[in-house]
């Protein structure tokens, strides 16, 4: 709670506020208790209270004012309408004010208190998750979706290299992301406003390679019909990306290493040199030192590339980010195709996260394309999954844990160093018990926390994965 006090009643009838007062009292639940809207507006301006019990009908005006002066300054209150004017049309015009509960008086003992108490915890909730989420890093970065240590690595070294002109050398499996982390290496860096030129070695000809880094004069060779611009020349200020490096001819890797020294090339079939400054990017789904030891690559442009290594971790390594990353494009193609997707199942989410993905995160996509375009419905169900996700086992998944209690009150009543719980127990607790209290359901508790429901299934891997160290 934020103030002295945890809830304030604004009733100006002095019998009906007092047993308000009372009942929460009984409760252990402190209360202040004004009687106008002017004093309600104060009040709130000095000390936010968690929960607000408003009566519409005030002596300066509509109780409508406090919710909307609430909602207008997004202030951390959770704020309940009791009023006696129990009409359907007083509760929907209170809700679409911002209300989030309604009593009508005269107000039931335990349905007041029940309803008191779930605004407390609903803020408790999203308070902690909001203090988690800011503790648990980024979850979006230049186009990567996830929060996994693994990733929050790959960001962290993306952005500490971006800064300078070394030479960044991304290795990982096909499909993880190499092309988009040069891209973010670009776009953090300085040269964000210079052109940003990728190619890739192993897709052109290697008759064709050189004449594409470092371009061509006319006659240079048949169909070289004017003087043309290759890669280097057009990435000049900017990045220049070298994907599948490890495909390179070993002669053209003599004359890259010079490029990379000198800044330096000649066109195929010029005679005169040409300058540029250029930040070089490379990348390889293959180990490069195993290709430096059997030949293929060049051990001195190896050394010259690999100034600072970035590894892209497969998507089998990075938990509960395969359901997120599927939500992602389930929104993103649902709204392409025309189609009213909502989300995954919860024995389809299990399924996500079990399955190894030795696509990474090409063949998720393709996946949840392929489920989109062939089905209709609101969730994605498992009669819809494609072979092999068909065949997988979602037990293999994150078992559902008992709820807990606890959440950071435990941690704020700690009072050694032997008392203090791990900040991942702490999470688990909070999450749990938003899940138990929405009696199982989710979606719901998600809603509630201001999460995602990937995030829940991810927290959720994440926590047996803890629980196994």
């Amino acid at each position: 709670m934020t103030g002295s006090f945890d809830v304030l009643i604004v009733e100006d009838s002095p019998p009906i506020s007092r047993v308000l007062e009372q009942w929460l009292q009984q409760e252990g639940i402190s209360a202040k208790v004004v009687d106008t809207v002017a004093a309600a507006v104060a009040a709130i301006q000095t000390a936010v209270p968690t929960v607000a019990v408003i009566d519409l009908g005030l002596p300066d005006g509509n109780g409508m004012d406090v919710i909307r002066e609430i909602i207008a300054a997004d202030v951390p209150t959770y704020p309940i309408v009791l009023t006696g004017q129990g009409s359907l049309n007083t509760a929907v015009e209170a809700m679409q004010a911002g209300a989030r509960d309604f009593l009508v008086k005269p107000s039931n003992q335990t349905r007041f208190v029940v309803s008191v108490k779930n605004g407390l915890e609903t803020r408790r909730l999203q308070n902690d998750v909001a203090s988690l989420k800011d503790a648990f890093g980024e979850n979006r970065f230049h186009g990567f979706i996830g929060s996994s240590p693994a990733m929050q690595a790959a960001y962290k070294t993306i952005k500490a290299a971006a800064t300078s002109k070394a030479t960044v050398f991304v290795t990982g499996e096909s499909g993880t992301g190499k092309e988009l982390a040069a891209e973010a290496l670009h776009h953090q860096s300085a040269r964000r406003s210079a052109p940003f030129i990728a190619l890739n070695c192993g897709a052109i000809p290697r008759e064709l390679i050189e004449s594409e880094i470092f371009g061509h004069v006319k006659g240079a060779f048949t169909g070289a019909t004017t003087d043309r611009d290759g890669a280097a020349k057009q990435a000049n200020k900017g990045t220049f990306f070298l994907d599948e490096i490890c495909e390179m001819d070993l002669d053209l890797q003599v004359k890259l290493l010079r490029f990379i020294q000198t800044g330096s090339f000649q066109k195929v079939g010029g005679s005169s040199t040409e300058k540029v400054d250029v930040r070089f990017v490379c990348a390889t789904n293959r180990d490069p030192w195993v290709e430096v030891q059997e030949g293929r690559f060049r051990e001195d442009l190896y050394y010259r590339l690999h100034v600072i290594p970035l590894q892209l971790p497969p998507l089998r390594d990075r938990g509960g980010d395969k359901l997120e990353i599927a939500e992602h494009f389930l929104g993103q193609m649902a709204k392409e195709e025309g189609k009213a997707f909502d989300g995954f199942a919860d024995d389809v989410a299990q399924i996500i996260l079990a399955y190894e993905w030795p696509g990474n995160v090409r063949q998720l996509q393709n996946v949840v394309r392929n489920i989109v375009v062939l089905n209709d419905g609101k969730f994605i169900t498992r009669d819809m999954l494609p072979p092999p996700l068909d065949r997988v086992d979602p037990s293999r998944a994150t078992q559902h844990a008992p709820a807990a209690s606890g959440g950071s009150a435990a941690l704020a009543a700690a009072a050694s160093e032997a008392d203090i719980r791990a900040l991942w127990m702490v999470e688990k607790d909070t999450i749990e018990t938003a899940i138990s209290i929405c009696d199982g359901n989710i979606q719901k508790a998600a809603r509630l926390l201001d999460i995602s429901p990937s995030t829940i299934y991810r927290k959720r891997l994440s926590w047996e994965e803890q629980a196994a160290r």
